[in-house]
């Protein structure tokens, strides 16, 4: 069983530069089935966005998809070193109420892990696991 987020999380998560807009970052989450990206800006991580945000607080609060992501993203980043002990972010998920970790080494952004990445290494008979497993509804 992985005890590092090194060994649950996904290596290379997708990224967006802040200054793309909504459209494409949606358009990103459907190339790649994903519900979320990493904005980074002048190559430094900034922010994460989630398909729900594009939906709360750009589009509801009146935005439209030409506007920039970064309009949309959570900038209070959570982020995790794949050296540290998978034990320890699910507490720090816990504790700061996020589903997504994007993991840094040092500056760099080297993965993700996600709340079903971690439910399905740690618990793959739980409905968290077996959901995060299924294929996305089309």
């Amino acid at each position: 069983m992985p005890t590092t987020v090194a060994e649950t999380m996904t290596p290379q998560p997708t990224t967006i530069r802040a200054d793309q807009s909504v459209r494409e970052a949606a358009q990103l989450m459907d190339a790649q089935d994903i519900g979320n990206v990493v904005v980074v800006d002048d190559g430094r991580v900034v922010g994460i966005v989630t398909d729900r945000d594009i939906v709360v607080r750009v589009l509801a609060a009146g935005g439209g998809p030409d506007d920039e992501i970064r309009r949309a993203c959570s900038t209070e980043l959570v982020t995790a070193s794949p050296d540290d002990p998978v034990d320890a972010v699910v507490q720090l998920m816990r504790d700061k109420a996020v589903r997504r970790v994007p993991v840094m080494r040092g500056d760099e952004l080297v993965g993700i892990v996600s709340l079903g990445d971690v439910a399905m290494e740690h618990d793959p008979n739980s409905a968290l696991a077996e959901i995060s497993a299924e294929p996305p509804n089309e």
